[in-house]
């Protein structure tokens, strides 16, 4: 995969507005039994797959955007592709402790932070 400046700045500036929590929420998140509740794990794995995800997401934010490779934008675009998925099929009512909401925070995204 071999994309233009001007491709990977989009593909940046869009995992940056959607991967919503800060470095340290996203930690401290990761940390919670709820974040750990959610999402699916693959057969001979341990954590799931949003978790998985979260570690790469840290990971590519801590990057200089020079260091980055194809697979981090491989990796951002799958996020993005996730996150729009899933906040297109919010439920109704309070979303503050439902698995849809943990599910996307496992990916970067908190939909009540504003």
């Amino acid at each position: 995969m071999h994309l233009s400046p001007e491709q990977e700045r989009d593909i940046r500036r869009e995992f940056d507005r959607l991967t919503n929590m800060s470095q340290r929420e996203l930690r401290d998140w990761l940390a919670t039994a709820e974040s750990r509740k959610v999402g699916m794990v693959r057969k001979g794995e341990t954590e799931s797959v949003g978790r998985q995800s979260a570690r790469q997401i840290l990971a590519i934010r801590d990057a200089k955007a020079a260091d980055l490779t194809d697979a981090d934008y491989r990796h951002m675009k799958k996020v993005i592709g996730y996150c729009r998925r899933h906040l297109a099929q919010r439920p109704w009512g309070d979303v503050t402790d439902t698995r849809w909401r943990w599910s996307l925070m496992n990916w970067g995204h908190d939909p009540l932070k504003r």
